[in-house]
């Protein structure tokens, strides 16, 4: 028995030490593995999640102080500034919930109190009303919860006086802040366009989530920021902008600064140097007002009476080989400073008519009183007689005509059904007799186009396919599509012929296409139409940039001339309109040293009841190598040939002046006395 048990207790010896030698081994592999897990754990910490943890250990401790970047700068061709940032000290005004008027006018004359007593006295002093004004509480300019600018360019004594009475001033915030000028000559303002705050900006697609996914604070907009709402300040916002500057300063948890401050430098934008040259657009400018306001003061019985009423003027003038755009008028025009920072709602009722740009979309005359503004054309106008060289291209190419063609003109084309004619009428009747293409365009006969091009497409194609081969053409010319220059809000113009198709009749709409009455379209796209006539069909994108500079003067972005569409006709065909060009008769280019091909347009149009006619002008010089195409549009101006031929006159000279329509610069021209001659539509 002792042995049997001596036998067990050995058995059970063994046992308890092999699950001893058990629990040890799973001891150790759980400490091996717990041990590895944590150096995984570690390794991962510091090596993946390290930088992020330390990014995040910096947040925490660091407040970041953005700075606003520094915007590029805007030149013309020559490199004279239009458009340019200068750093100041501005003046603010936040509009709290539950503020009165009342307690905003006695606020306005305690500013202008401290601006009298400690401002710079060489300065136009602000009266309280001025500055109530500013203070926009009718919610004209600004929305509720954007601070207004009340005065720029504070001085050490003013930005000390109220640091020191911050609490006396509701509301009132000195910050420092780049301000946008520019130029006090006014130079193609509603190209350049003009800035608004972001915060007031995001209406535009452009600025809805501009900060959406954007983590580096040096690209991050502010709301305080202001930005590109229009023109080129808009078109080029990414490049003009730059970056954000950073003051970040080390804080402990109670947010106390607890460390020096470290500065990452603001990036100045880059700066842009432009196709447009200063002295032609501000010769273009002065131009456009000065030929308004002689035809204004025109007596009964001159041949500029009719354009008595005109109040605007467009010019655009465009280099037929590059595609630069050396000159854009819309006039009346603005000062754009008075947008800085935000404009007062009485400045803004001022010049609200002529902000928008009437030289690429649509604008109404600028009438405050809304039912005198519907008596008056837009700037968006029919082609009228400038069409005709077109329209002549267009028939000589569809075979509906040659350039010996012969056509008896009585003075009127009729078409419609037998008893119910419609006479399609040449100015004043008059009946040109015989005409080939030529003549036709010289002598501006509309009963010719109407019956060869208009009726005769028709005739070929029967039903609205006429009118799909006519909208086919003119768009390969610029008419009826954008003209490519990228400009925000251009429009491509109104192809009323789709609508006169439905309206009336497709015969009806060619026939008045065909003389220039179904299409209105900018004075960008006469221009880019012009210049297309004078390449012989080459198409060229309008630009308005000759080259983009960094801060340092380094070219990031040159010159590229861009054809957008090429157009192949004959050379005969070239040759048959450009005869007729050249003889068509206009006023004020008498003495002018060079061959040149042009067309005018009396465009007519039917306002609040009343026919009015639009004076329309196209040319291009020299005629043997063309480099400068010119389109002048004169709402209500009457007769192109007297309403905006010789604002084109001027602008060629100014071109001739500054750059010279063969190379060279050419000594100034004498002024010339536009004559009376009979009228040329």
């Amino acid at each position: 028995m002792s042995g049997s048990g001596s036998e067990d207790a050995q058995k059970k010896e063994l046992r308890n030490r092999r699950h001893f030698s058990f629990r040890l081994n799973v001891f150790f592999f759980a400490t091996f593995f717990v041990f590895s897990v944590l150096i995984v754990k570690l390794a991962l910490l510091q090596f993946v999640d390290g930088p992020t943890l330390k990014a995040e250990e910096h947040k925490i401790g660091t407040r970041d102080v953005p700075i606003p970047p520094i915007r590029g700068n805007i030149y013309d061709s020559a490199g004279r500034p239009i458009a340019y940032s200068t750093s100041t000290q501005s003046l603010y005004f936040t509009l709290e919930p539950g503020t009165k008027e009342e307690e905003g006018r006695a606020l306005a004359a305690k500013l202008v109190d401290v601006f009298n007593r400690y401002g710079d006295p060489v300065e136009k002093p602000l009266t309280a009303e001025q500055v109530f004004d500013y203070m926009d509480f009718g919610g004209k300019v600004n929305l509720p919860f954007q601070p207004r600018r009340i005065k720029t360019g504070l001085n050490q004594k003013e930005i000390a006086y109220f640091s020191e009475h911050r609490d006396e001033f509701k509301g009132i915030d000195v910050v420092e802040e780049s301000i946008r000028q520019y130029s006090k000559e006014q130079i193609a303002v509603q190209l350049v366009g003009y800035m608004k705050k972001l915060s007031g900006a995001k209406s535009l697609d452009k600025y809805k989530d501009i900060n959406a996914d954007q983590d580096d604070p040096t690209l991050k907009y502010l709301d305080s920021e202001e930005v590109g709402f229009d023109g080129l300040e808009l078109m080029y916002q990414d490049e003009l902008r730059g970056r954000n500057g950073v003051k970040s300063y080390p804080v402990n948890n109670e947010s106390k600064i607890v460390g020096p401050m470290q500065l990452t430098k603001p990036v100045k934008g880059d700066n842009l140097y432009l196709t447009i040259n200063q002295d032609v657009q501000l010769a273009t400018q002065k131009a456009i007002m000065d030929h308004l306001q002689f035809m204004k003061q025109s007596s009964p019985g001159t041949t500029y009476y009719d354009g008595r009423f005109a109040t605007t003027g467009y010019a655009v003038a465009i280099e037929v080989k590059t595609g630069k755009v050396v000159a854009m008028a819309s006039m009346p025009d603005y000062d754009p400073n008075l947008w800085q920072g935000g404009i007062s709602s009485k400045d803004y009722d001022a010049v609200k008519y002529f902000t928008g740009n009437g030289a690429i979309r649509e604008v109404q005359a600028p009438y405050a009183d809304d039912k005198e503004r519907k008596k008056h054309p837009s700037s968006l106008v029919f082609l009228g007689s400038t069409q005709k060289p077109l329209s002549i291209l267009i028939g000589l190419n569809e075979k509906l005509i040659t350039p010996n063609s012969t056509w008896n003109d009585p003075g009127y084309f009729a078409f419609g059904a037998k008893g119910h004619e419609v006479k399609v009428r040449n100015a004043s009747s008059a009946a040109n007799g015989s005409l080939n293409p030529t003549t036709a365009i010289a002598k501006s006969s509309n009963a010719f186009m109407a019956a060869n091009i208009g009726n005769g497409l028709y005739m070929k194609y029967k039903d609205s396919e006429g009118v799909d081969v006519w909208d086919s053409y003119v768009k390969q010319f610029g008419l009826g599509v954008t003209t490519g220059s990228g400009l925000p809000g251009e429009s491509k113009g109104d192809a009323n012929y789709f609508s006169e198709a439905k309206r009336g009749s497709a015969q009806s709409a060619l026939i008045y296409a065909s003389f220039g009455q179904q299409g209105r379209y900018t004075a960008l796209q006469l221009a880019q139409y012009a210049a297309t006539l004078a390449s012989h069909g080459q198409r060229m994108k309008p630009q308005f940039v000759d080259e983009i500079k960094d801060a340092e003067g380094n070219v990031i972005q040159p010159y590229q001339p861009e054809v957008l569409n090429t157009v192949h006709f004959p050379d005969a065909y070239w040759r048959t309109i450009e005869r007729g060009m050249a003889q068509v008769k206009v006023q004020g280019f008498e003495g002018f040293p060079y061959n040149y091909l042009r067309k005018t347009g009396t465009s007519q149009q039917d306002v609040a009841g009343k026919k009015l006619e639009n004076g329309v002008f196209i040319a291009y010089a020299p005629a043997e190598n063309p480099t400068l195409a010119v389109a002048v549009v004169v709402p209500q101006g009457g007769y192109g040939g007297w309403s905006a031929a010789p604002i084109a006159r001027k602008i060629f000279d100014a071109y001739d002046e500054a750059v010279g329509l063969t190379g060279t610069p050419r000594k100034a021209s004498p002024p010339v006395s536009p004559p009376s001659d009979a009228p040329n539509p």
